[in-house]
């Protein structure tokens, strides 16, 4: 119930969900606590390359529809985020788990967005093609999750995620923001714990859940005339008590 999300198991229930032995698989519990708040049965989401979506609207008595640019499972339909083949506005969230740079060889095919380094601003270009298909496709009103991390590399950092955050707001609107604890990571040895207190640097802990909303017209009116009004806020004070003074 907080923005602090920390899964110890990557799946869940009755089911596998995803691949663990993937690198950076999603938690599947992230993208169930998403739909269990945003979407009703039969509702359709889609996730532009994640099996794990998948698992877990089957599960969930949601309708799914995932696209892979080199699909790694049959079920996965072959697309190119940036070019999704849906109609518009007919999904009702979606869900990204992009790729947070060429930190990971994802697949082979040669247009890969992972083929390209955070640290290039051509990356943050092409998930923007990405980000206006997901405005497209999306229903007015309807929620995208968008998973991202941070990258730290032979000294430079890199914050992915304020990037990423800045361009979804040309589209949509910021809903929140979640803390997604990360586990089960390949830097989370004691050998990479000597290596950033040596070299005194911090291992990645956290990514970000950028939960965002599609503006919807009404709403948008609605939220308009609060401001031109001025929004009434009742927040409950407390004092802090001052220590009495002893003898």
């Amino acid at each position: 119930m907080t923005t602090l999300w920390d899964y110890p198991m990557q799946s869940y229930g009755k089911t596998p969900k995803g691949d663990n032995k993937y690198p950076g698989v999603t938690p599947a519990f992230v993208i169930y606590n998403l739909i269990q708040r945003y979407t009703k049965p039969y509702d359709l989401v889609v996730d532009p390359g994640s099996g794990t979506t998948l698992d877990v609207c089957r599960e969930e008595n949601r309708r799914c529809i995932c696209f892979d640019i080199s699909p790694p499972r049959s079920d996965i339909i072959p697309a190119d985020a940036r070019r999704i083949p849906l109609k518009d506005e007919t999904v009702d969230m979606i869900f990204i788990d992009s790729p947070y740079s060429d930190n990971i060889k994802y697949n082979e095919h040669p247009d890969c967005i992972g083929k390209i380094s955070c640290e290039d601003e051509r990356f943050y270009d092409e998930l923007e093609k990405v980000m206006r298909e997901c405005y497209r496709i999306l229903k007015p009103g309807k929620i995208l999750g968008w998973l991202i991390g941070d990258q730290w590399v032979k000294g430079v950092f890199t914050p992915v995620g304020f990037k990423i955050f800045e361009r979804l707001c040309k589209y949509f609107q910021p809903v929140d923001i979640i803390c997604v604890v990360r586990r089960n990571q390949t830097s989370n040895t004691p050998l990479w714990q000597y290596r950033a207190r040596k070299f005194n640097f911090f291992l990645r802990g956290f990514k970000y859940l950028f939960i965002m909303r599609k503006p919807d017209s009404a709403r948008g009116n609605a939220r308009n005339r609060g401001r031109k009004e001025g929004r009434k806020i009742k927040w409950h004070q407390y004092e802090r008590k001052r220590p009495q003074k002893t003898d």
